[in-house]
């Protein structure tokens, strides 16, 4: 089944809805909805950092295909990140782990379309003045390389995709994660939100620059990459080297390095030791193993570096994250 709605209609169904916690008491602006129960089942927590800086967390299950029709405008600056689900509108086609950024400007009317889906979602909105008075130089204006992100009322905004690197993902689970209130939880997750904001800007001025020209790879080469991936996660516990896994996938160690990080945006090792983090994330929420075993089952041997990265990941240490589910 599809759901057709309006924009104005969305609104209006979230109006009707009062709001169903203050997971903050000592934040008015910060509120979280439940999800319109005629779509799905969820919420949405939106939180004002500042004045022209908004981050969005939404977290649902949609039960249907949903077409939301935009009436179109003017719009702020909006980095769309998805860790879970995916939707598509005129400019972007947007799927798991991946991200979108918006510049301001004229957004027309469209249909943002997305499938019955489990989505979570953080987004951040940000106004154009407020980005100025971050990197603006003494008259507010941007570089000129990243000055197509602020546009004229008039023009169509610039919109690209682009996969959420591991870093970025790191910070997106901090985020939604975060149970720090008050003053300490404005300060951590407006840090964490700018931090996202310059890991996409550094990318984009690096693609407006020239510097992260990157030659396309042949059909071949993609495959070996993506089984060189496969080889290093068939056994965690004893992976191969560097020259084992370019041996085995047919690849010279340059091209296994390089091709690696571009296809999957981050080193050999630095993927695997982010699936490590992720298995062990599981493994915890089980309730079944120590945190000790859980390290064996995935090959990690050194506990308090185990730790740091755990909590730099989810923004928990492993022993909290199993006691919340054992």
């Amino acid at each position: 089944m599809t759901i057709t709605i309006s924009e104005q209609a969305m609104e209006d169904l979230l109006l009707e809805i009062e709001p169903t916690a203050h997971l903050d008491p000592s934040d008015p602006l910060d509120v979280t909805w439940n999800y319109p129960s005629a779509l799905g089942q969820g919420s949405i927590r939106n939180i004002e950092l500042r004045q022209g800086l908004v981050i969005e967390i939404f977290q649902a299950r949609l039960r249907d295909r949903l077409r939301i029709q935009t009436s179109g405008g003017p719009d702020g600056l909006s980095f769309h990140f998805h860790l879970l689900g995916q939707h598509q509108d005129k400019h972007t086609v947007v799927n798991d782990r991946e991200f979108a950024l918006y510049g301001s400007g004229l957004c027309p009317q469209e249909v943002c379309d997305g499938p019955a889906q489990t989505a979570i979602e953080v987004i951040l909105s940000l106004e154009p003045e407020t980005l100025q008075s971050f990197i603006g130089g003494s008259n507010g204006e941007l570089p000129q390389h990243l000055q197509h992100l602020i546009r004229p009322t008039d023009q169509e905004i610039y919109a690209r995709v682009a996969r959420l690197t591991p870093l970025m993902e790191g910070i997106l689970w901090q985020i939604v994660r975060c149970e720090q209130q008050g003053f300490l939880k404005q300060i951590y997750l407006e840090a964490k939100a700018l931090e996202l904001v310059s890991l996409v800007l550094e990318q984009e001025s690096e693609i407006q620059t020239g510097r992260r020209a990157i030659k396309p790879l042949n059909a071949g080469t993609l495959e070996r990459l993506r089984y060189a991936k496969t080889l290093l996660l068939l056994d965690v516990q004893a992976p191969p080297s560097l020259p084992e896994l370019a041996q085995q996938a047919k690849l010279n160690e340059y091209t296994l390095k390089c091709g690696f990080k571009q296809v999957f945006g981050a080193t050999v090792y630095g993927y695997l030791h982010n699936y490590r983090l992720e298995q062990a994330r599981q493994l915890l929420e089980l309730g079944h193993l120590s945190v000790s075993e859980v390290m064996a089952a995935v090959g990690l041997n050194d506990r308090q570096h185990f730790a740091a990265s755990f909590r730099r990941k989810f923004g928990i240490s492993p022993r909290e994250h199993l006691i919340q589910y054992r």
